[in-house]
């Protein structure tokens, strides 16, 4: 079968997914389509060019439903459950990914729901960039600590006291185990109130409804 852009980049994903961005050669995705390593540079010029073009396609399945006449809030929050599904699907690329500028693009669909449920919920629309930067950012932060196990690990720490045996104590927490989940939306609804606050005190926002 004839090598094509598309086929490429899958494979690519399927190699990151099982062993991760590091572990990824262009001889060894030859490897694994059959053929000559030099025939890939055809299609792309490098590694750095492939681990793009994989990104973009994993973002291109991105897709979220918008209720009619839903309130910005729960658009927001559709939003980022959405991203986070997408993440899980694909943690190793997703990691990666998240630590590059351009990651996140005018043109992408997070980016444009994200923009749309601002301006919506009363952002001016000159400064819906402003605002909308920090709010993605603190999405994507929440979501790659999440995905790389940080999220779980910080949940675990207890103050320095008690953790050395100086308190009441033993230094180990008798609830182990945390829900990731809950302690995802925990963090959505501190974002969307906190978003909330803010629009009020600026007096632009709009009532949507409770987070």
């Amino acid at each position: 079968m004839p090598l094509t852009q598309d086929g490429i980049y899958a494979m690519a994903l399927r190699l990151i997914d099982a062993d991760g961005v590091e572990a990824l050669t262009m001889r060894k995705l030859a490897t694994a389509l059959d053929a000559n390593p030099m025939s890939l540079y055809h299609h792309v010029p490098n590694k750095d060019a492939l681990l793009r073009g994989v990104a973009r396609t994993v973002g291109a399945q991105f897709r979220t439903a918008t209720r009619e006449g839903a309130a910005w809030q729960d658009r927001l929050r559709q939003l980022a459950v959405d991203f986070r599904t997408l993440a899980h699907r694909h943690p190793e690329l997703m990691t990666y990914s998240f630590g590059q500028p351009e990651f996140i693009q005018p043109e992408d669909p997070f980016w444009l729901g994200l923009t749309a449920a601002l301006e919506d919920a009363g952002v001016p629309r000159e400064e819906v960039p402003r605002v909308a930067a920090p709010v993605c950012a603190a999405v994507l932060g929440v979501v790659i600590a999440e995905v790389s196990g940080a999220l779980q690990r910080w949940s675990t720490l207890l103050p320095a006291a008690t953790a050395t045996g100086d308190g009441d104590g033993d230094g180990e927490r008798a609830d182990a185990g945390p829900d990731e989940s809950r302690m995802f939306h925990l963090a959505l609804v501190m974002i969307i109130t906190g978003l909330e606050s803010r629009l009020t005190a600026e007096g632009v926002g709009r009532d949507g409804g409770e987070s």
